[in-house]
């Protein structure tokens, strides 16, 4: 595990989106420095708390980003290696690290292969660098052959990564994100695709190239454990958590965040030796302003989110409340263009940044939030309470999603006598009496309680 993980916030930023590039790279518009516009925005995450950035995809593609055509070439879109490599290093020396979104399934029809086995057809040198291609059928696109494409989508044909020189190619490229543009990490898109053989020599190379470096995958249906641990990856996105905690707000239900954390890090829980890395929104999924029914949730949400086991991280933008509801057709809303500071009515709640700013000092500032056992103290319909503790210190968090104010009572597992204070509300103090505490909660609201 990367020595810096342990304190580490992260702000989520999908460049292509936020720098207004155009939607496709149509091979004539010449090269466009758009990525000097993230400068402002390291000044920004870290008056957040944010101190890492994960960066959507910056090299080149056709479209989204994720349908690379040269995985050694910055996106012209974007600029060229020498703005990512001044982005990279600006972070760097205000303590921000910086992991890289790294697609290595599929690829565009652009990349160099496929346009050769486009051009030699059954000749070409590179048919098996792609998965399942047979001629003599024709593919959607109109090809003389059709071949395995991601999720069905033909502009993106899937590489054959047991192929010994795709693999090669593949682990030039990561090599050359950690040597020349100081990447800390990187995040592996559609990780479930790949073969666990090859995301073990995918993490043993990047390891070789940084070895304190960071190693996160998408995970989405699978085990998480089969992806992390010793020899593969640090970390998965919890999508399994990101799914209760506005669900649990919407329904008032807040049994269903409770038994994911409870199934992934309570005292047998499965996950309880993995640091996952915990959202409210992505670039994939509804923005959480959109995905809550009420914004008066969005305190408690993020409260959580600061406070449960795992890595929070805040997608570019969320932070001002704005929305985004994921299309039909493209996830455009999801991914919008933004100046800084940004127009008034995009700020939907401008309360929310310095909130977040709050919840990312009280969780530096406790070793039993950051890395604390999790337990479980009181659910109900619409109460939760659980401990996090390490090295001494103790945090109970409580939430209460009710419209009304109420008082939640529990066993605390703490001696009689131990005092909490509201790291929230610092005039508010509690203490242990005959093993159990009584704390009053206003409507809409939450307490993160700490013994020193």
């Amino acid at each position: 595990m990367a020595s810096w993980i342990d304190g580490a916030i992260f702000y989520h930023i999908y460049p292509l989106g936020l720098l207004d590039a155009p939607k496709r790279d149509d091979w004539g518009d010449g090269l466009e420095h758009r990525l000097p516009g993230l400068l402002p925005w390291i000044a920004h995450l870290s008056s957040l708390g944010c101190n890492a950035v994960y960066l959507g995809p910056v090299f080149e593609s056709v479209s989204h980003g994720y349908d690379t055509t040269d995985y050694f070439t910055v996106d012209p879109r974007l600029g060229d290696a020498d703005d990512l490599k001044a982005f990279v290093l600006a972070c760097h020396e205000h303590n921000v690290h910086v992991v890289f979104d790294g697609v290595f399934n599929h690829v565009g029809r652009n990349f160099f292969a496929f346009r050769d086995l486009l051009e030699h057809g059954e000749e070409s040198a590179y048919r098996d660098w792609f998965v399942d291609v047979r001629f003599g059928h024709q593919s959607p696109n109109g090809d003389p052959f059709t071949y395995y494409a991601y999720e069905g989508n033909f502009d993106m044909p899937r590489l054959n990564v047991q192929h010994p020189d795709v693999r090669q190619h593949l682990f030039d490229a990561v090599r050359m994100w950690f040597a020349e543009f100081w990447a800390d990490g990187i995040r592996f898109d559609a990780v479930e695709q790949l073969d666990r053989d090859v995301v073990g020599e995918f993490c043993a190379v990047a390891r070789e190239a940084k070895p304190d470096c960071w190693l996160v995958g998408e995970v989405l249906g699978s085990d998480y454990r089969e992806w992390s641990g010793p020899g593969m990856l640090d970390s998965c996105m919890n999508y399994e958590a990101f799914k209760g905690l506005h669900s649990s707000f919407n329904d008032r239900n807040m049994h269903e965040i409770a038994w994911s954390l409870n199934r992934q890090f309570g005292p047998d829980g499965i996950y309880r030796d993995l640091t996952l890395y915990s959202f409210a929104d992505n670039h994939d999924v509804n923005r959480v302003a959109t995905l809550l029914r009420r914004g008066e949730d969005l305190a408690s949400l993020y409260t959580l989110l600061y406070t449960m086991p795992g890595l929070p991280s805040i997608y570019y933008g969320s932070e001002w409340g704005i929305t985004g509801d994921k299309g039909q057709a493209d996830d455009a809303a999801l991914r919008p263009a933004l100046s800084l500071p940004p127009p008034p009515e995009a700020v939907m709640q401008p309360w929310l940044p310095e909130f977040i700013a709050r919840l990312a000092a009280i969780r530096q500032s406790s070793a039993a939030i950051r890395r604390g056992d999790y337990a479980e103290l009181h659910v109900a319909g619409e109460q939760l309470a659980f401990k996090r503790e390490a090295d001494g210190e103790i945090a109970i968090i409580v939430v209460n999603a009710w419209e009304e104010s109420t008082g939640v009572e529990f066993p605390a597992a703490l001696d009689d006598g131990t005092v909490l204070t509201d790291a929230l509300d610092s005039t508010a103090s509690f203490t242990v009496e005959a093993g159990r505490i009584r704390i009053p909660v206003t409507p809409n609201s939450a307490r993160i309680l700490l013994n020193s």
